[in-house]
């Protein structure tokens, strides 16, 4: 399978994470979103990554689809069978996914722009979401159990997305996560290799 992706996207990250805990072969192929490269928008209309592209011809897109598609092909190796603990993985997902849609609004808005029309209540407005989301995260940690989840993935991609564009802005205030993603490499050392990098 080829998964359509970018090093420096935290969705494209946390599949690539899942995959591999999974043992499920990937060819990630880099893909500039802003060039709009054929073989992204001839397999998703909204040109966007992750697009994962089976074996069969399908062509799978967003990352929860693919999150999901992982997890039918492992028989539940990526989500908890028990339906409130699958629940609680599917709502840290999205809870962290949501904090990355704040980040990135944030850096398009500053990329995209003329500095002289950068709306800064605007990015004002996404931190405080993502930062709210943070908080919560963080007086709340996840549990890391005998088995990682799709939620566990999604929290690892978005702290290194923090640490990654918004370095030294949030550290301070969530040392908690910190310690969390710590302790997630323990458990999955190929963090090292496949986090959300330039």
């Amino acid at each position: 399978m080829k998964l359509l992706c970018s090093s420096t996207s935290p969705y494209s990250s946390k599949v690539r994470m899942a995959a591999h805990y999974l043992g499920i072969e990937l060819n990630a192929i880099r893909v500039d979103t802003n060039t709009g490269p054929a073989i992204l928008v001839d397999n998703n209309p909204l040109g966007k990554i992750p697009t994962l592209l089976t074996d069969d011809g399908a062509s799978i897109f967003d990352s929860v689809a693919i999150m999901h598609f992982f997890d039918r092909l492992t028989k539940g190796g990526l989500y908890p069978s028990k339906k409130g603990k699958r629940t609680d993985a599917e709502v840290l997902e999205a809870l962290c996914d949501g904090i990355c849609d704040c980040l990135l609004a944030i850096t398009y808005e500053r990329r995209f722009r003329d500095e002289e029309k950068i709306y800064q209540p605007w990015i004002d407005r996404q931190w405080k979401k993502a930062t709210a989301g943070l908080a919560h995260l963080g007086a709340n940690p996840p549990k890391l159990g005998k088995r990682l989840t799709g939620g566990h993935f999604a929290l690892a991609a978005t702290l290194d997305y923090l640490d990654l564009r918004f370095k030294d802005q949030w550290e301070a205030d969530h040392a908690p996560l910190i310690d969390w993603l710590a302790q997630f490499e323990k458990k999955f050392p190929a963090h090292r290799e496949l986090k959300t990098t330039a």
